[in-house]
């Protein structure tokens, strides 16, 4: 972890053999001589019933003399190995921490550009104080109060302990002239904040907590830009790859919640970190935050148990919007500053997916709008002003080329586009870290930097449509062993067939079970777009937006090719970007957009796709590419799709009634 990578080996293979030999490149400059402790690495103990491991700590060979020296000089933490000195000897979770990783997850989540009007929960004042006499005995304090109150209107104002300790030496020092900052959230103003004479940068952090990856964005509160970004992944992956395999493992480790719960809360703080040391400013100095995720790291944030989650009714703790102080949920921020979450819409759509509807706007037009943020738990929301419906969608981390033999997260040399030649099979692909093609000659210069580790998500939606497209993936998802004789790319793999999509020292192969994988995700997000448009009697959207790191970056032609999203004017499909991220910092710059969401919040209708009847009959039928049932007329007029055999209506359901 976190790139998800995982294999079988021989007891005794050293643990960076391991990761090197699935592609997670762990740096090591000593070449594995246990001389530089640079490939150091944590083992994550615990039962994770999703893929039948316990991992416990005799799994892996004693500490050697090497790791006793270095932890004794204090370059080797307690909690850590170095990957070249530990041997494998059973089940075993191992998270590469960031800076043992010498191909770190690529985080595309940046912040989209979007004019925000400004009305923040915390406002900045400058004001000139009347210094005390003997005539005019009152504290400090108050006339500090009295003179925000004449500048901004604001009364009855209440001042944050934490201002008292250092006020007069402040206001003396600066001869009576500051800044303040000021909290307008709660029922009272609230000074949160003094600073001497006039300080030009004060900011706010709005956070999106992906099940996959974290995103922040620094943002000044007085002009509204966003100054800084900074992502990481979501270090909680080493406890599961989706949402459910965090629960189960909360649900099967006593005090499993408190150590997700850390965990993100201390990504956060780095993120925070990062992100104002890019300005050259500390985490102290952020006055106000905005947090947005799915509900089960909504809770995981929060300290909350996320238990009732996993099971029906899938009951929210909290669903209304949380404000917090931000000392409270582990964060050194600024003494008096708050963090603000939104509400959650359900039990699997939360504040991430309210932040994006707050973004994106559904609500505020005639047209019917799909918006979907795909990642590892897929959140959909469809409707316009008259009404929005909202569901969520296990589609798992195939998405993220978890699940994929040859899958990986985006990283540089990761494939991330393909093209298949339809005569002879030939592929090209681009890779993460090279902007050239695979035929082009700049590719050869340059592929060297990177090397060709992998196929990210948007890899594997384009070189299964482009194999499909090729007529060597059928309608049903089968690899056509017949191509075999078109060329040698396709090969026969045990009972399957499989594709020799890149041949180097990597070899990458597209098999049969990837592409089943990605059936199974792709129809789980389409059934829930279905009993969406079941229930809101439509028969078409007028136009998607695809959200999300992934969402982003995957072609609409393909995903519609793969029967992702349903039919609809190629024109009229998007990618939004981290919309939720985006939704975020609306919040933070806007109390209106707070009481937006709030209010909507409440009149969206919230589909359980795991009791509605109709969900298996809606998946079964999305298995197929791109649909068994629906038409897609729009895209076949911008593209030429493979004609179904005659006989797939007569044999198709049995086949597949039998399998399922």
């Amino acid at each position: 972890m976190p790139s998800g990578r995982r294999g079988r080996f021989a007891p005794g293979t050293p643990v960076l053999d391991a990761a090197r030999s699935l592609g997670v490149f762990v740096e090591s400059v000593c070449g594995g001589r246990g001389l530089c402790t640079r490939c150091q690495i944590e083992l994550t103990t615990g039962v994770f019933a999703k893929h039948g491991i316990t991992s416990q700590s005799d799994h892996l060979s004693e500490i050697t003399e090497a790791e006793t020296a270095f932890r004794a000089k204090g370059r080797l933490a307690t909690a850590r190995r170095m990957s070249c000195q530990a041997r494998v000897l059973g089940d075993v979770v191992i998270d590469v921490p960031q800076e043992a990783s010498s191909q770190r997850a690529v985080v595309r989540k940046r912040a989209e550009s979007r004019a925000i009007d400004l009305d923040p929960a915390v406002r900045v004042f400058t004001v000139s104080v009347v210094p005390p006499d003997m005539d005019s005995p009152s504290g400090d304090l108050d006339r500090l109060l009295a003179a925000i109150t004449d500048q901004s209107g604001l009364v009855d104002l209440e001042a944050d302990f934490s201002v008292l300790p250092g006020l007069q030496a402040t206001l003396r020092k600066s001869e009576w002239n500051v800044t303040t900052a000021v909290s307008v959230a709660g029922p009272r103003p609230r000074l949160i904040g003094v600073w001497p004479g006039t300080v030009k940068r004060l900011v706010g952090l709005a956070v999106d907590i992906g099940t996959t990856t974290l995103a922040a964005h620094l943002v000044d509160l007085v002009t509204g830009r966003t100054i800084a970004t900074a992502g990481t992944a979501n270090s909680q992956i080493r406890f599961g790859e989706d949402l459910m395999s965090r629960v189960s493992y909360v649900m099967m480790n006593e005090g499993g919640e408190v150590a997700l719960t850390r965990t993100v809360r201390e990504a956060i703080g780095a993120l925070a970190a990062k992100a104002t040391a890019d300005v050259g400013l500390v985490p102290h100095d952020i006055l106000d935050t905005v947090i947005v995720g799915n509900p089960v790291m909504h809770h995981l944030f929060l300290g909350l148990s996320p238990v009732e989650l996993g099971q029906a009714p899938f009951a929210l703790a909290v669903s209304g919007a949380v404000r917090v102080p931000a000392a409270d949920v582990g964060l050194n921020f600024a003494p008096g500053a708050e963090v603000y979450i939104p509400p959650c819409i359900a039990g699997h759509v939360g504040a991430d997916a309210a932040a994006a509807i707050l973004a994106e706007g559904p609500h505020r037009g005639e047209e019917l709008t799909l918006l979907v943020d795909i990642g590892t738990n897929a959140e959909i929301v469809l409707g316009n002003a008259g009404r929005i419906l909202a569901a969520s969608s296990p589609t798992g981390p195939a998405f993220e080329g978890a699940e994929i033999q040859c899958g990986q997260r985006a990283a540089p040399g990761a494939i991330e586009r393909v093209r298949i030649d339809r005569e002879t099979l030939e592929p090209r692909i681009s890779v993460i870290g090279v902007d050239a093609w695979s035929d082009e000659t700049e590719f050869t210069k340059k592929i060297d930097t990177v090397g060709v580790t992998g196929i990210c998500g948007s890899g594997i939606i384009e070189v299964i449509a482009e194999l499909f497209l090729a007529g060597v993936v059928t309608r049903d998802g089968v690899i056509d062993g017949a191509a075999a004789s078109r060329t040698t790319r396709v090969f026969a793999d045990g009972r399957t067939f499989s594709y020799m999509l890149w041949r180097g020292e990597t070899e990458i192969v597209i098999t049969q079970k990837d592409i089943r994988a990605i059936q199974l995700a792709k129809a789980a997000l389409y059934a829930g777009v279905q009993l969406l448009m079941d229930r809101l009697g439509a028969s078409a959207v007028d136009r998607i937006r695809l959200a999300g790191a992934f969402g982003s970056y995957i072609d609409p032609k393909y995903a519609m090719v793969l029967g992702l999203i349903p039919d609809c004017d190629l024109g009229q499909v998007k990618s939004v970007g981290n919309a939720a991220g985006t939704g975020a910092r609306m919040a933070l710059l806007n109390l209106g957009h707070r009481a937006e969401i709030e209010a909507l919040v409440g009149k969206i209708e919230k589909v359980e796709t795991a009791t509605e009847p109709r969900f298996q009959e809606h998946f079964i039928n999305a298995m197929a590419l791109p649909n068994k049932h629906d038409a897609f007329p729009k895209l076949a007029t911008e593209i030429t799709l493979p004609a179904p055999p005659e006989s797939l209506a007569d044999t198709t359901p049995k086949r597949r009634r039998r399998r399922q």
